[in-house]
């Protein structure tokens, strides 16, 4: 998964090569709300100001990924270690035949026709990344400036941050022109309770209004990690009263991926088939199931064929 050009992060974990075969079926139309390409570094450079140097993870294998695990359509996240070259995850956009949309990066000098070329591309937002040990931060002026002008192109404005962090951030976001989705839960530290001061301060975030959640990446957030509880495949115990209280309360608001190829991950690599029985875990019926997996990513991302 290397290549010759760079030279992988030390410590940086190689993603699931053999992913089991989950035992929950996903519904037919799922949406992967959340994943990446890296490179390969080969053909799409990592860009020179990246915090990290990942393993080529390519359209190809994610693709593969997404047939094995019984996925319909991805959206393809730009990655940091890119930065603001969305070659890569252009490419694997373009590479889907229109089973993909794209999650961009974009500075604030973009151009019109840029913006124009992303649309047509399949591109439906960009990302705002405050996580500072992957990016260095950006004025908040040049975000809201960013924020203005995909506004008129219908677009959405994805959010990382640190649950922590919301209480300095929150007026900020609120004062954005366009829908909004935050990553993986908000990052809560699930090591506090699900109805304690900070989880419900996201919940009532997330109340006001045109907020969606991806209940993504238990393996980041859990502390139990991925073992069995009394021999069944319970995976992220720890994380699932989070997940399962936003999908129970905003069912219409919430989105699902893998992750993949789980970037930055140095304890263990989630296998991706255990991330897929995660999912009945958090959605406990059937209806929250097409809610989250097919119904809501597809409002969002295929408005025009919607079901």
């Amino acid at each position: 998964m290397s290549n010759p050009a760079f030279t992988k992060t030390p410590g940086w974990l190689d993603w699931y090569r053999d992913p089991s075969v989950p035992a929950f079926a996903l519904p037919p139309g799922t949406v992967d709300a959340h994943c990446h390409v890296f490179g390969p570094g080969a053909d799409f450079p990592y860009a020179p100001e990246r915090k990290y140097t990942p393993c080529d993870a390519s359209s190809e294998q994610l693709f593969a990924l997404r047939d094995h695990l019984g996925i319909s359509r991805n959206v393809v996240v730009q990655a940091t270690c890119h930065g603001a070259d969305n070659r890569a995850m252009l490419h694997a956009v373009e590479a889907s035949g229109g089973r993909a949309r794209g999650i961009a990066t974009v500075r604030e000098d973009v151009t019109d026709a840029e913006l124009a070329r992303l649309d047509a591309a399949g591109v439906r937002g960009v990302r705002f990344n405050f996580l500072r040990r992957l990016v260095d931060a950006s004025p908040r002026d040049e975000l809201a400036a960013v924020a203005r002008r995909i506004a008129p192109l219908g677009w959405h404005i994805v959010l990382y941050f640190e649950a922590a962090d919301l209480p300095e951030l929150e007026d900020f976001f609120a004062s954005l022109p366009t829908p909004l989705v935050v990553d993986h839960l908000g990052r809560p530290d699930v090591t506090q309770p699900v109805g304690g001061p900070q989880f419900s301060r996201f919940l009532r975030f997330v109340e006001r209004g045109d907020v969606m959640v991806k209940v993504t990446c238990p393996e980041r957030l859990s502390v139990t990690g991925p073992a069995a509880l009394d021999g069944e495949r319970h995976p992220y115990a720890d994380v699932v009263p989070f997940a399962r209280r936003v999908v129970e309360e905003f069912p219409d608001a919430v989105l699902w991926g893998t992750d993949w190829p789980h970037p930055n991950l140095r304890d263990h690599m989630p296998d991706d088939g255990l991330l897929v029985d995660y999912v009945p875990l958090v959605a406990r019926t059937g209806e929250q199931r097409h809610k989250l997996l097919v119904a809501n990513p597809m409002r969002l991302y295929w408005p025009d064929e919607s079901v």
